[in-house]
């Protein structure tokens, strides 16, 4: 007689699924070899003696759990109730064979009997509960199959004339009970997930019996809806044993969303509206809710059109009322699949994060700036956030979620030759499908930037009311004292993964193995205590199959878990108290910030990026008279503006700024160091100013800024890999902090930290070999700083570095056109290396880039086709030709009669950057002015008029998306009034596009 093979598992097949803080403590003697593992995943022996203390382990307790036999565990430790659940499920009758079909019908196959088990166990749960579950199951499974699947195909033992055949007798052969029992975490994490399920869904389908009739005259108008005949689950992240928000579907059509936590914040929500909605009369919809016992029900808030183009524009002037509310009340989280747009109504509907504890602190080391950014109304995630990576970008927030073909940025799992025996693993990007947050009309979803002016309005009626009434508001929050609210310790995403990651087969046979992995968080979390305090927690939770859920009340400072495990006073301080004293910090000031930052992240939105000098200013522009006072005064305004927009706290200054990455997508941010459109760049301009007035302020501003050098030039020291990282570049890298600092130590000569700070700089730079030729990131700008920077100060360290890197560039072959990133800055630095140095082979090859590069043809053509910018268009080549005076005019006299022309006779251009705008184009006029050309002196003149008088009429627009006001230097307010400087005291006022010295 066959022995079934339920009987031939060992009885204690289920003690390697037993995680580490379920395994009592081991007799002591035993070794094992996967200690050294275990050591090596941290980072030194103190962390990983510190982390083992945590859980009350030292070397030797680990030791002895890892060297201990299965046998010896069990007899140790009951059998837990996954374990008798597998058991019982395996030992039902094998299903009928599987004839084909997709992959996962063929792993369902083999996993139906677990489902089955789960739905007998009451008598409500239906077909459609099984079919559900073994979807879970068969996203649990997949890895190991597909490895098991793997395996018996490089053993032969799969029978069939197609891969699809191979694999269809694969699922047909496998013993259920067998695999469990070689891979009891697997069966642990399939067994779980059964028992959750089970329980969760009997849960809902008791509360509804008990709540119909309050849920019929509440939420369905009175009318019954008939039998439920479908549950949508995977509407959310499960918690507390397998608890997901559901959808339910009646017989009559309606559709109710199911809560399995507290949804008392969203009623006390729906009181702050109401409240909101009293003093505006904005027409805000509340969603109606029944409340439970630590649960509830919810109408189904359906995605409506818009009836015309006045319902979009009152959809986002109410979503501006509810923006300063949330963002009044600390509220996160409020991403595109939170926020339905019901016509011309914009409903939140998932309220669980409001009073979010703000976890940055602000003590006096740290970045004002980042701290002004994590309280402002970006937290609320309502406005765009833009995810960037390989595979794309994507803007997750309320205002986002778009689904035109964009891809989540990380790669997520795929099968590639699925349902064959050859199945295997890939990611790949994984397309948006969107979801129902924007407005439409027409079929056609509105794209927010376009009606900036109503989200605008609507937030200034909302900030001004609360500012008003504020005391009446905090009488309303100090009643959600004691509401729970949910606290996101890290994102879930990271959860997600990681839940994902850890059914590998390699994690699945010793529960060790995957509590190993799951060290991740243990290491993340080595430096922030609060985190170490949650990651007891959170690993319950991950082992549970949940996605960590932790709490806090806004009255308190303690954090609960997800089992109701109070960790008291772990928050620096309590939601209130936080969002209290935000209330009362609110004036017309706050607004005005956050107005700009409302901008600015409208302006970040994903699309193409315009970095070019082609559109002028629209009508005629009166030209000014540029006397050097007038230019003076108006770099005094755009000074003074940078200074009222900075961040201070303390004696340190810094200011958001938008910044563009990787030249493709901008983004808000506290500023870095880069000169570029960083803090250093703001210091160069406002210590210039100053000592061209005399003016305190502007120095004093300027020494503030840079007080984060000398600590980050100690991080870049202290680890090898981040000085390359940063790169030379003569803009975006060390190259433009060195030429920076040379700089000031000139303007500011009474301050002695800033030449030791330019050798530390110079010195990181010397570590660095760029795979970039360019100027702002690469090899040419790293030349081009240093043979500043020695000019500057006589340092030979950098004479010495410059040779170096004019030897790099020399072998490199420029890659495009223009002076930023093209051939004529790697041209023009090599040409400035050997006027300086007396190489000839440099010069040789300085003017065979020059040649290569083609940006001198723009001038060819029409207004409107031409970049006339600095970066990539005709100032910028026309600089790169004659910057260096040992290059004679005459060779270009032609070229340059053409190229005045082009950059002369037009309007200013749209902005007034030195980048891409119109006081790059001057520059290019004033350095051909200073080598003494007549034509170019007097184009000079009328261009300095002319920018005069597009700041009267149009004020200091930047080269941002939209003339967003940033505070940097290329794209910014400080390059704007650098440039200024520059007209009006070219002997005092060195070119920084061309990174010159004094």
């Amino acid at each position: 007689m066959t022995t079934p093979p339920a009987e031939r598992r060992p009885t204690t097949w289920w003690a390697g699924g037993l995680r580490l803080a379920e395994r009592p403590p081991a007799p002591g003697g035993r070794t094992s070899a996967r200690l050294a593992k275990w050591k090596a995943a941290h980072d030194t022996a103190e962390w990983f003696a510190a982390r083992l203390a945590d859980v009350g382990l030292d070397e030797n307790a680990l030791a002895a759990l890892l060297g201990e036999p299965p046998l010896e565990l069990a007899a140790r430790t009951g059998r837990p109730e996954w374990a008798a659940f597998v058991e019982r499920a395996t030992t039902n009758a094998p299903p009928a064979p599987h004839t084909g079909g997709t992959w996962q019908a063929g792993f369902a196959h083999v996993l139906r009997p677990l489902a089955a088990a789960a739905a007998a166990t009451d008598a409500r749960l239906d077909g459609a509960f099984a079919a559900r579950l073994t979807s879970r199951l068969v996203r649990i499974a997949a890895r190991t199959l597909v490895l098991e699947l793997n395996l018996a195909r490089q053993r032969g033992e799969l029978v069939g004339g197609t891969p699809a055949d191979r694999f269809t007798a694969f699922v047909n052969k496998v013993d259920l009970s067998d695999l469990l029992a070689r891979y009891p975490v697997l069966a642990r994490m399939l067994g779980q997930a059964c028992l959750h399920a089970v329980e969760a869904h009997g849960e809902m389908l008791d509360r509804f019996a008990a709540d119909r009739a309050r849920i019929v005259a509440e939420l369905l108008d009175g009318v019954d809806p008939g039998a439920i005949i479908a549950v949508e689950s995977g509407q959310g992240d499960s918690h507390g044993g397998g608890r997901a928000v559901c959808v339910l579907r009646f017989a009559d059509g309606s559709r109710l969303v199911y809560k399995p936590r507290s949804i008392d914040l969203h009623v006390r929500f729906n009181g702050m509206l109401g409240w909101l909605d009293g003093h505006t009369r904005l027409g805000l919809r509340q969603v109606r809710i029944v409340r439970g016992e630590d649960y509830g029900w919810v109408e189904f808030v359906e995605h409506e059109e818009c009836a015309e183009v006045s319902g979009i524009g009152r959809f986002y002037h109410r979503l501006g009322a509810v923006l300063a509310l949330v963002y009044a009340v600390d509220g996160t989280d409020m991403h595109y699949e939170n926020l339905i747009a019901c016509g011309d109504q914009p409903v939140l509907i998932d309220i669980e994060t409001l009073f979010h504890p703000t976890l940055l602190t602000a003590a006096p080391s740290s970045d004002p700036a980042a701290n002004a950014l994590a309280n402002s109304v970006t937290r609320t995630a309502l406005l765009p956030q833009v995810l960037l990576g390989d595979h794309g970008v994507f803007d997750l927030s309320g205002l986002g979620g778009d689904h035109d073909g964009a891809n989540y940025p990380a790669e997520s799992v795929d099968w590639l030759d699925p349902a064959t025996d050859t199945m295997r693993l890939v990611r790949r990007p994984k397309p948006s499908t969107g979801a129902h947050n924007r407005p439409r009309l027409g079929g056609e979803e509105a794209e927010p930037g376009d009606y900036q002016t109503a989200l605008l309005a609507g937030f200034r009626v909302g900030h001004d009311t609360i500012c008003a009434h504020r005391e009446e508001l905090l009488d309303l929050l100090r009643g959600c004292a004691d509401v729970p609210v949910r606290f996101v310790a890290r994102a879930t995403r990271t959860y997600a993964t990681v839940l994902d990651e850890t059914t590998h087969p390699d994690v699945a046979r010793d529960a060790l193995d995957r509590d190993l992995a799951l060290d991740l968080l243990w290491t993340e979390a080595r430096d922030d205590a609060l985190l170490r305090a949650l990651v007891p927690h959170e690993l319950a939770d991950l082992w549970a199959g949940d996605v960590p859920l932790f709490t806090v009340r806004p009255g308190s400072r303690d954090v609960w878990t997800a089992h109701g495990v109070r960790i008291p006073e772990l928050l620096p301080l309590s939601g209130l108290e936080a969002a209290e004293r935000k209330i009362r910090r609110m004036d017309e000031v706050d607004r005005h910030d956050q107005q700009w930052l409302i901008a600015a992240s409208l302006a970040s939105r994903p699309g193409p990026v315009e970095h070019r000098g082609t559109d002028v200013l629209p009508g005629r522009v009166a030209a000014g008279v540029p006397d050097p006072q007038r230019l003076l005064v108006a770099a005094c305004g755009i000074a003074d503006e940078i200074l009222a927009h900075a961040t201070v706290e303390g004696n340190r200054v810094n200011w958001l700024g938008l910044e563009l990455v990787d030249d493709r997508h901008w983004t808000v941010m506290p500023m870095g160091a880069g000169m570029s459109n960083g803090y250093t760049g703001v210091a160069l301009f406002l210590a210039q100013l100053g000592a061209l007035t005399g003016a305190e302020r502007y120095t004093e501003f300027a020494r503030d800024a840079l007080r984060p050098i000398p600590g980050l030039l100690d991080v870049l020291a202290a680890d090898p890999e981040l000085a390359p990282a940063v790169g030379s570049g003569g803009f975006h890298g060390l190259g433009g902090i060195a030429y920076a600092l040379a700089r000031l130590s000139t303007i500011l000569p009474d301050d002695p930290e800033l030449p030791r700070w330019l050798e530390a700089a110079v010195e990181l730079a010397s570590d660095i070999d760029d795979e970039s030729a360019s100027v702002v990131d690469g090899c040419a700008g790293g030349l081009a700083a240093m043979v500043a920077v020695h000019s500057e100060t006589g340092l030979p360290q950098a004479g010495k570095l410059a040779h170096r890197f004019a030897d790099r560039l020399a072998e490199r072959a420029a890659c495009g056109d223009g002076f930023a990133r093209g051939g004529a800055g790697v041209g023009w630095a090599l040409l400035r290396f050997a006027a300086a140095s007396g190489e000839v082979r440099h010069a040789v090859s300085g003017r065979a880039a020059l040649r290569a590069d083609r940006s001198l043809r723009q001038r060819l053509l029409p207004l409107g086709e031409a970049d006339h910018g600095w970066c990539a268009g005709l100032s910028g080549a026309v600089l790169a030709h004659v910057a260096h005076p040992e290059q004679p005019l005459d060779a270009y006299t032609l070229h340059l009669d053409r190229c005045i022309n082009a950059l002369a006779v037009h309007e200013p251009l749209r902005d007034l950057s030195l980048c891409h705008g119109e006081l790059g184009v001057v520059e290019a006029l004033t350095v051909l002015a200073e080598r003494g050309h007549e034509r170019a002196a007097a184009a000079r003149t009328r261009r300095a008029g002319l920018v005069l008088g597009a700041l009267d009429q149009y004020g200091a627009r930047c080269g941002t998306p939209g003339g967003v006001p940033s505070a940097g230097l290329l794209t910014g307010l400080s390059g704007i009034g650098y440039g200024l400087l520059r007209l009006g005291f070219p002997e005092h006022v060195p070119s920084v596009l061309l990174l010159q010295s004094r």
